[in-house]
């Protein structure tokens, strides 16, 4: 894999919201992004439909194709930077928020993007994971989510249900699944959303409002593992069943379902579903979403956890603050003004010393 271009200076966003972006868009498509390793993923996988989004929308963004770097962890999904024709590390597991932060410090110009799987991320990597939202480090997490061990044939994972009958649970599993939506809020993540696989309209414009946001963004991406667990989503993905079980939240406007024929409101902090057609309350009594609403993405996000619950789509939460990397640059600026250049020399032969009498 080819090292990565020469150091550049540091450079500052220009303003929060915003991306540094390549002065005119390059005329290539999905095929510049596409490498030339064959893709080795069960046939059927829901892998290709994220692979396939992510690569049409790549050629969108106006970003130079050197500057983008893809960085995994393990698992099945973690194969993915072998699939862009871009920069890329397949890394250790767990630990690609690490890198990423790594890389993001010392080269806050480039856009990184990383990709992960619900137990590359939330078991061994789950303390990397929330280090790297609650810095706000500004890039793309990609979480896929299709609640078993896929790679290592079938395990039950940490987002999978309670009974889930596994090679590794063959009496059902007794550990309460975690919420990824509901982790990352409480790690403090500036971005927070969930889409679907089989979904790829939305997917890509998830994947769009990530990208353009500045800060760390966390996306849940539900996919099939049609060897291991199969049609786990379907029920928020198929058409016969996608009206009752799903609900898209959109900013500004009213949480409505079914066709709009079903609302949710606030009985005090908890959301309850009402029928509009009952005549008794009409779409005014919904509430109005708001991402900027940390309050409300809490409650929203633990819907997820309610059976009798529209499942959540969309973007939960949004906030502007200040990258990791802006504030690691401007300090290491202000010193540097301040004291002058450093004696990196001086500074690796110098050591503490105790004095015992």
């Amino acid at each position: 894999m080819p090292t990565l271009p020469p150091s550049k200076k540091p450079t500052l966003p220009p303003g929060l919201g915003s991306r540094r972006l390549s002065p005119s868009k390059p005329k290539i498509d999905r095929k510049a992004y596409s490498s030339d390793q064959d893709v080795r993923w069960c046939p059927g996988c829901g892998d290709y439909a994220i692979l396939a989004s992510v690569q049409r929308l790549m050629p969108q963004l106006d970003v130079k194709r050197e500057n983008v770097v893809f960085i995994s962890g393990i698992g099945c999904s973690s194969r993915f930077p072998y699939y862009m024709e871009t920069y890329g590390m397949h890394s250790i597991h767990g630990r690609a928020p690490t890198v990423a932060t790594g890389l993001k410090a010392s080269r806050p110009e480039l856009d990184v993007w990383v990709v992960t799987g619900d137990g590359d991320a939330l078991s061994i990597g789950g303390n990397h994971l929330i280090h790297i939202l609650r810095r706000n480090v500004n890039l793309q997490i990609l979480l896929f989510n299709n609640q078993i061990y896929g790679l290592t044939k079938g395990q039950f994972s940490p987002t999978s249900e309670i009974g889930k009958v596994t090679k590794s649970s063959p009496f059902g599993s007794v550990s309460p699944p975690f919420n990824p939506i509901s982790i990352s809020l409480g790690a403090s993540a500036s971005f927070v959303a969930r889409t679907a696989d089989r979904d790829t309209k939305h997917l890509t414009q998830i994947l769009r409002r990530a990208h353009a946001h500045q800060g760390s963004s966390f996306i849940e991406i539900y996919q099939n593992c049609n060897i291991y667990n199969d049609g786990a989503f379907f029920a928020f993905t198929e058409k016969a069943t996608k009206p009752e079980r799903t609900i898209y939240l959109e900013h500004g406007k009213p949480m409505l379902f079914s066709n709009g024929s079903k609302g949710i409101r606030l009985a005090g902090f908890s959301p309850v579903v009402f029928d509009l057609e009952e005549g008794h309350l009409s779409s005014e009594d919904a509430i109005v979403y708001d991402e900027t609403s940390l309050e409300l993405a809490e409650i929203v996000s633990r819907m997820s956890q309610q059976p009798d619950m529209p499942r959540p789509f969309g973007v939960f939460y949004r906030e502007e603050r200040p990258t990791y990397e802006q504030m690691l640059q401007e300090q290491v600026m202000a010193v540097t003004e301040k004291r002058g250049q450093g004696d990196l020399d001086k500074l690796l032969h110098a050591a503490d010393t105790w004095t015992i009498s």
